[in-house]
Formats: C-alpha cells, sequence, structure tokens
C-alpha cells in the first residue's frame, strides 16, 4: 500500500523519527516552506515531540537545565520559560521554581509544549509506526514500516532516537528475568520493585539519577548501590546563574592534551575571579561543535577516549531538586556511589550474588541484591547491528557509521555519506546521531540549531523554491 501520492503536487518531507529532533525539523521546514511541502512524520508514539527523554510521565524527572535555557527558537530564547509560565503546569508543579526565579518543569511539561508547537502544523500528517527499511527508487526513497506500509518520499530525515543500552557480557545469564530491569525507561519499569528490595545500578550518569529518583517517589527503603568503572556521577548546576567564561577558539587547539590545558588554565583563572567550572565549561560547550571540527580525526577518538567520561559528568548536570534527593539518600546511608565493574552474577539462597571487582584497589568482593537495573546509556558502537533500519540502510549501500562509533556518518550539510562516502543530497541526518561530524549535539539548543539547518537546506533544494531567512518564524 502505497499511502502518499502528493495529491498536491508538492514534495514529500518524510522524518523518521517523531523526538525532539524530527519534531523540531518540521517546526522549520513549515517556517521556510510553508505550503510548500507535506511533511509526514513516521513515529510509533502516539504523539509527537516527545520521543526518549520526554516520553516519561513521572514528575520527579526534570529538564537538567533551566526551562530558559531550553531554547527551540533562537530568535525567541525565552519561549518555552513563558508557555510553562502561562500554563497550568506551573501551579500544578510547586516544586520546579527555585528560590532564584530558575525554573525546571518535568520533561513531560517539555513534550507537551512541543508537541503543541507541532500541532501548528497544517501539513503534517503523523504515520504511527516504524521504519524498517529505505530504499532508492529512480530519484525517490521509498520507506517501508515493520508492518508492511510503504511511504515514497522525494527528501527522508533520520530523525532516529537513541539505541537501548547494551547488557553486559556478565548479566547476559540473567536476561529476560524479572530479577533485571534491561530497559528502565520502559513504561512501569520500576513499579515492581519491592520498597524493602536491595538494589544494583549499573551506571552512575543522568538515567541512575532518574531511577533514584522514581524509586525515592515510589517510597523504597532498600539500599541502592550505583556502580560504573569511575564511580562519577553527573554534577548540578551552580547556586546563582554564570556567564559562560574563557575563550577556546582562538587560536582553536589541535590537540586533546593542548584542550585539557587550556581548559585548566581558564579554570585558575576564572576561580581568581570568583567564578565555578560552571562558566567555563559553559563555555567549552557554546564552542565544542568548533572545536571538536578543529581537532584532527585521531585527536578526536583520543578525546572520547580519556575526556569522554569527565565531560559527560559536568556537561550534562542535574536539576537542583534531583540533586537534593540523591544527597539525602548518600547522607542517610541508603545510596552509595562505587567505582566498580561486575565480574559475574549469579542466583542464591538470599538473593542475587554480585562479584564486583573494584577500580581502585583491583579487589573483589560481592555485594547482595535483589534487583538489577541497566542505566549504562545507549549502545551507539553497536548502532547499524543491532537497529534493523539503519543496517538494511547498510546494506543497501545508502549509510554507514561515523568512525568514532557514535552515529551516522554524514557530511558538513547534515547529508548522509553513502558506502562509497558519496553525500546524498536528498537524505538527512537530525539530532544527536550526526555528532560524529560536529561534536556537541545532545542538548536542545544545539539540537535545535541543527534542525534549523537541515530545514534550510531542504527548503533551499529544487521544487520547493525558498530562499529561508535563519531565526525567521511564524508559528507561535
Amino acid at each position: 500500500m502505497n499511502l502518499h501520492h502528493r495529491p498536491s503536487g508538492h514534495p514529500t518531507v518524510a522524518i523518521v523519527g517523531g523526538g525532539v529532533s524530527g519534531a523540531a525539523v518540521a517546526l522549520f521546514l513549515n517556517t521556510f516552506a510553508p505550503d510548500t511541502a507535506e511533511i509526514v512524520i513516521i513515529e510509533p508514539r502516539d504523539t509527537i515531540g516527545r520521543g526518549l527523554a520526554y516520553s516519561t510521565s513521572d514528575p520527579v524527572h526534570r529538564i537538567n537545565v533551566p526551562a530558559a535555557r531550553m531554547v527551540l527558537y533562537a530568535d525567541d530564547p525565552g519561549h518555552f520559560d513563558r508557555w510553562f509560565t502561562a500554563s497550568e503546569l506551573v501551579r500544578s508543579d510547586p516544586h520546579a521554581g527555585l528560590p532564584d526565579g530558575r525554573q525546571f518543569p518535568s520533561r513531560d511539561a517539555f513534550g507537551r509544549y512541543i508537541g503543541e508547537q507541532v500541532a501548528l502544523i497544517e501539513t503534517l500528517s503523523h504515520v504511527r509506526g516504524k521504519v524498517a527499511d529505505i530504499v532508492r527508487v529512480a530519484d525517490r526513497y521509498r520507506l517501508t514500516c515493520d508492518d508492511g506500509r510503504c511511504i515514497d518520499a522525494d527528501i527522508v530525515v533520520l530523525a532516529i532516537c537513541h539505541p537501548a543500552p547494551t547488557i553486559p557480557s556478565s548479566l547476559r545469564a540473567l536476561a529476560g528475568s524479572d530479577v533485571i530491569v534491561t530497559n528502565p525507561w520502559q513504561a512501569r519499569a520500576l513499579e515492581a520493585i519491592d520498597a524493602d528490595a536491595r538494589a544494583l545500578i549499573v551506571g552512575t550518569g543522568l538515567t541512575m539519577a532518574d531511577i533514584v529518583a522514581t524509586l525515592d517517589r515510589q517510597g523504597h527503603r532498600g539500599t541502592i548501590t550505583a556502580i560504573s568503572r569511575r564511580g562519577q556521577r553527573a554534577q548540578t548546576h551552580a547556586t546563582t546563574p554564570q556567564d559562560p567564561y574563557g575563550d577556546f577558539l582562538n587560536p582553536p587547539p589541535s590537540t586533546a592534551t593542548a584542550l585539557l590545558r587550556e581548559i585548566r588554565r581558564t579554570l585558575a583563572q576564572a576561580a581568581t575571579e570568583g567564578l565555578s567550572w560552571h562558566a567555563v565549561l559553559d563555555q567549552v560547550r557554546l564552542q565544542g561543535s568548533s572545536i571538536w571540527q578543529a581537532l584532527p580525526v585521531t585527536e578526536r577518538q583520543r578525546l572520547l577516549h580519556h575526556l569522554r567520561p569527565f565531560w559527560d559528568t559536568h556537561r550534562f548536570r542535574l536539576a537542583p531538586q534531583v540533586h537534593a534527593v540523591l544527597e539525602r539518600l548518600r547522607e542517610n546511608g541508603q545510596l552509595a556511589l562505587r567505582a566498580a565493574a561486575i565480574q559475574s552474577a549469579a542466583r542464591g539462597d538470599d538473593g542475587l550474588r554480585v562479584t564486583l571487582r573494584d577500580r581502585r584497589t583491583h579487589e573483589t568482593n560481592t555485594l547482595t541484591v535483589d534487583r538489577i537495573i541497566l542505566a549504562t546509556g545507549p549502545a551507539h558502537g553497536s548502532l547499524f547491528h543491532d537497529d534493523p533500519l539503519l543496517h538494511n540502510l547498510q546494506q543497501n549501500g545508502l549509510a554507514s557509521p561515523d568512525v568514532y562509533g557514535l552515529g551516522i556518518a554524514v557530511d558538513h550539510g547534515s547529508r548522509v555519506l553513502s558506502a562509497n562516502g558519496q553525500a546524498q543530497h536528498q537524505l538527512f541526518v537530525a539530532g544527536p546521531l550526526a555528532r560524529g561530524t560536529f561534536g556537541e549535539l545532545m542538548g536542545v539548543p544545539d539540537v535545535a540549531r541543527q534542525a534549523e539547518r537541515v530545514a534550510t537546506a531542504i527548503a533551499s533544494l529544487p521544487g520547493l523554491n525558498n530562499r529561508p531567512e535563519i531565526g525567521a518564524r511564524t508559528a507561535e
């Protein structure tokens, strides 16, 4: 069955994935090429704009930057902050606001906000499904969903969400059993955990923090141990707002070591002026894409291998409300963080006996728990193996992984590179899976800026005949 025959005569733009990245492309395309393209978003969820991060309905899962910095529209940075303040949600969430005026709403609230913006697009249709294959047919693409439906499109945007975490080899024997939660984002995944259960969380980043916050909201009384290779957890925000500090582009560092030295030098200088590390790393984040693109491939790989864990724990910060929960549980002894790796796990008479190897002492010891919860983050390295669509795209010669194992290889115009390295002018990637080329591409402002560039490129293609002005917007 062919769903779209272009009855209007306008080109069809198919966006695969309806999270924030896909929604943002649709919003900007509607601005740059209004009434000149049919926009189809293929997304299995019932709503557009939520994706993995904003599909949660748990009120303790909060955005991890103040609402004023959740910038979707570059020409109106306070749009979401005003929307939330004017909505009924601000009254139903009295803990969202801090005394200093910053607001950290729930992620559900931001998902609703994106959904309302997308609902204004009259030329958009939502196909509830999952794309399993894309092939080139003459000068168009044919997208086949996993239920057999087909969609023909002139232009395709891959706005695919992060892949699920991979079960560590030491825990694979427990896969499929009720003692291990492999996907904590699955609806009600944590509700079945008994309040007195001894829990082991594998991972100490933002996902771990969300899991602990949920367990605490549910009245969890059992001990919680969180482990990771380095035992580092996400930091929280500065107690008072600070402007970004420093400059890492004049000139840009040419090695990962030079970048680290410059960051340390700038941190020391900032301290003499009474600023915390937050201001310095905020500047690194703002200049991150340019820093990344100035580094040669080998230095980018060194940066990922040696510095990425430290960057992640300082870049991706906890909402103060979530940080307070973790601090309270740590202080009362209910939550412990350890730098350790799992050697083995087996069922015992008194629970799951997990052998841990301490990273610092290299000693092993046994921890007995009742439940294990994975919070190891997306498995980007195996993306083209595990994701059926990307696997088929690679088999068809239409796409390939980037050299860093972060996602899909694209050029600087976000166009997918084929197996032979040729840019495909009608096939784009929007969102974090393009960060192998762009570096910093995880936060909403970064995703929105890249989505705007993708929409600009599409609107400039023959057949749409538009010359969009960056920053222009009609949706309110």
